[in-house]
């Protein structure tokens, strides 16, 4: 299993010799709403865009999982996989070959992989989108995704999990009201799946982001923090540092 980070949420996991781009934003501005007075990010640079992708996987129907202009620009033959609300989004982009997954449904890509959908962040009143769990059919590897820390208590009968994808530092508005949650869930989490590695996601290397809402966001915490507190719970987690565009190989002796 490799993973190679393409910054914020977005991803290219190679597993079972397939490559599955993740919750890709790549091209243009992040707005919600297209309110850019509230918030937009920006990269200092382009990323060139993936052509030898056999899967788009999307967690979430926002803008910032299923990104539209990026969707757009991606070839819209590919298959998707995705949760109900980023499913809608991807076929009003025209794309053909789309599975939308529930929490609790699974697919299966041929005798490769599987993706089993759980229970993610709540984006809405009655709206839960998805986390995912990836298992490399050829050889038993599993990783776990969820992009704003949300984990639901069931995770805890999924155990052993190789790899965590999830934020580590959390975000809160003024520090009350979390919009990723940090340090505590990243915790509880490694103690369900007890996994070899967690890998930070929904950071910002070469991002910038502006507008009102960036005024009230808090960052919370550090990757050293983080690896300290595992070692006090006695967890024996490491935690990996991706840069944009390096692929970190999760089975290289080097990383065990």
């Amino acid at each position: 299993m490799r993973l190679t980070w393409l910054d914020s949420n977005s991803w290219i996991i190679d597993l079972a010799g397939q490559k599955i781009l993740l919750d890709p934003w790549l091209v243009g501005s992040l707005t919600f709403g297209n309110q850019t007075w509230l918030f937009e990010g920006k990269r200092r640079q382009p990323l060139p865009l993936p052509t030898d992708i056999d899967l788009i996987l999307l967690s979430q129907g926002l803008e910032d999982h299923a990104h539209p202009p990026t969707l757009k620009a991606l070839n819209q033959s590919w298959p998707v996989v995705g949760s109900t609300q980023a499913a809608q989004v991807v076929q009003n982009l025209g794309y053909t070959q789309v599975a939308a997954l529930k929490p609790g449904e699974r697919y299966v890509q041929e005798n490769r992989f599987t993706i089993e959908a759980l229970p993610g962040a709540p984006t809405g009143p009655n709206q839960i989108e998805n986390a995912y769990l990836l298992t490399d059919l050829t050889t038993n590897e599993r990783l776990y995704y969820e992009p704003h820390g949300y984990h639901a208590p069931e995770l805890a009968n999924l155990a052993p999990v190789d790899t965590v994808l999830t934020p580590v530092l959390g975000i809160s508005l003024l520090g009350v009201l979390p919009v990723l949650k940090g340090q505590d869930s990243a915790l509880q989490v490694c103690r369900w799946l007890r996994p070899r590695f967690i890998v930070p996601t929904a950071g910002a290397a070469e991002i910038e982001y502006s507008g009102l809402l960036t005024k009230v966001l808090r960052l919370d915490g550090s990757l050293e923090d983080f690896q300290r507190r595992l070692q006090e719970a006695g967890l024996t987690t490491q935690v990996l540092d991706p840069q944009v565009g390096q692929g970190l190989d999760l089975s290289a002796p080097s990383l065990v």
